[in-house]
């Protein structure tokens, strides 16, 4: 029986390279030059520290453009408020949401048995398994999923016939 699985992941090399460029140019940039800006990142965030909350805003977008460019969804990203912290430094945290919750894996199951298309859905720790008799079905819920605003990136793996 055809089957796939729906899930939000990071490409942890792209998000590596990312970094890497961020804080290549947040060394080389003028309006950064004898400033500590770079950002740190550890398993589940990644954290921007710069002199004041201007250079941290400011660094924070230079790291959403690398992001972007190497093809990394910025909806992956909690922003948490800019908090001074001491010396007359600011850092921001950027948490990384990845996997989709229970509570968000059942809105996803009931958006797709709202579609009345002959697919089973069930939630597999944090990933979805949709499988169904015909092909043309899970093409169908690939494209509502596609359009569907769940608040996080979605991937689709494991396309099996």
């Amino acid at each position: 029986m055809p089957s796939f699985d729906v899930v939000s992941e990071i490409n942890k090399p792209e998000l590596a390279n990312a970094l890497h460029q961020a804080n290549k140019e947040l060394s080389t940039r003028f309006d950064f030059k004898g400033t500590d800006a770079r950002v740190e990142s550890n398993e589940q965030s990644l954290t921007v520290f710069a002199d004041n909350e201007f250079q941290v805003k400011q660094a924070v977008d230079v790291l959403c453009l690398k992001l972007a460019a190497r093809g990394i969804d910025l909806a992956c990203l909690e922003y948490r408020p800019i908090e001074e912290i001491g010396g007359g430094k600011a850092r921001q945290i950027l948490l990384l949401r990845e996997g989709i919750n229970s509570d968000l894996g059942r809105k996803l199951v009931k958006q797709i048995k709202d579609q009345k298309l002959k697919v089973q859905t069930a939630i597999q720790g944090d990933q979805l398994r949709v499988t169904g008799k015909k092909r043309d079905d899970l093409q169908a819920v690939i494209a509502f999923l596609k359009q569907a605003d769940a608040g996080i990136p979605l991937q689709f793996n494991n396309f099996r016939d």
